[in-house]
């Protein structure tokens, strides 16, 4: 039940970050919630194998480097989703990224609670 409410609400911060953005555009929350749900499987099987391939330039920059990571894994995303979900380039995947790892941190407090 917490992961089924935890996509419902990543899929609603997508839809926060859609309206906060011009370069970023959703239709609509099924779809949100189709991002969310790719971007939950990319972030269980993608994103470890990333981590690991990408660990020295992660400790040089002493983790900052996880937010290009979490872009990444937004504009593969986009690639799987096609034209529902449209990032316009890779800085604003990354401003996005950084948002959407802000709003998870809330999430992730509710989800548990």
């Amino acid at each position: 039940m917490r992961w089924v409410l935890s996509l419902i609400l990543n899929a609603l911060a997508l839809m926060l970050i859609d309206y906060l953005f011009d370069g970023i555009t959703i239709d609509g929350f099924m779809m949100a919630l189709i991002a969310s749900i790719i971007l939950a499987v990319l972030n269980a099987i993608v994103k470890p194998i990333l981590i690991v391939l990408t660990l020295p330039i992660t400790i040089i920059t002493l983790g900052l480097f996880l937010l290009v990571i979490n872009a990444i894994t937004l504009m593969l995303t986009q690639a799987l989703l096609g034209d529902g979900f449209i990032i316009d380039g890779f800085g604003t995947a990354v401003i996005a990224a950084i948002l959407f790892s802000i709003l998870n941190l809330f999430i992730n407090k509710i989800v548990k609670e």
